[in-house]
């Protein structure tokens, strides 16, 4: 059997249905450029956009492109905040109109080609350093910040998705307040948050270089009065000084120097 032959059989197990990638990954997997082009017009390969392909057969979702990402194109990212919380079961109360959003938290920047390929879904684009700053690169794990993060299972078979943890999420959903989450939904959010890990608080409460963040957390832990939150070493944890507006035309909370909205005052 020619050589090139052989490579287009083993396509179904070097690009699974639903995944995606690029020319030069699948020149890397010693098919070349003449194999690639072939594939295409036999309809074995499917260009979405100039050099990205997927197999014509089975439905492309956005968990195989975040997938596809973080394997196929290697790309240090995760899929957190609100879109992390909602796969790991508290996102009772996300709203379920327009376009499915997909908060994605990376190191550098997306391809602009993402938001090409739906029509029904919109990528996010967060910069870890929202959260953690300068100290997001403190731990040697493959992922910047794999300590705190989890897998979700997205489809038997393949690998999982790698999720921010349910600590980190709800810290970076906060960093989105009121941009991409109201202070209502951050409110309803934090009421399901009812077996958090202290340690992992503690932790990336000490290392988040956002103020905003720290404070609002407090005050939406300090209403649910959760047993973890008396296991966290406040004094530790840094507020600066100063107010922080981050609602025109609230009211600002005298503990924590946030405005808040007036319906919680």
């Amino acid at each position: 059997m020619p050589l090139n032959s052989e490579r287009r059989n083993k396509l179904p197990l070097l690009l699974p249905e639903g995944m995606i990638a690029s020319r030069d990954w699948l020149m890397v997997k010693q098919l070349g450029r003449h194999a690639i082009d072939n594939l295409v017009k036999s309809g074995q390969l499917k260009a979405l956009v100039k050099g990205v392909y997927s197999r014509p057969t089975g439905e492309l979702s956005w968990q195989g492109v975040v997938c596809s990402l973080q394997t196929m194109f290697q790309l240090d990212l995760v899929t957190g905040g609100l879109t992390a919380l909602e796969l790991q079961g508290f996102g009772h109360y996300m709203p379920m109109q327009g376009k499915t959003q997909v908060h994605l938290y990376a190191s550098q920047a997306l391809p602009a080609w993402l938001n090409l390929l739906f029509e029904d879904v919109v990528f996010i684009f967060h910069t870890n350093k929202e959260l953690l700053g300068k100290t997001e690169k403190d731990t040697t794990n493959p992922n910047s910040l794999g300590l705190y993060t989890t897998t979700h299972t997205w489809r038997d078979g393949i690998k999982p998705l790698l999720l921010s943890s349910p600590e980190r999420a709800i810290l970076e959903v906060l960093a989105g307040v009121p941009k991409y989450t109201s202070f209502e939904h951050a409110d309803q959010l934090m009421q399901g948050m009812t077996s958090l890990s202290p340690r992992k608080l503690q932790e990336l409460l000490e290392k988040c270089d956002n103020i905003k963040v720290r404070r609002l957390f407090l005050w939406l832990a300090e209403r649910q009065n959760y047993p973890w939150l008396q296991k966290l070493e406040l004094d530790k944890i840094n507020l600066g000084s100063g107010n922080r507006m981050l609602l025109k035309g609230g009211k600002l909370n005298k503990k924590y120097k946030i405005t808040v909205p007036k319906i919680y005052e």
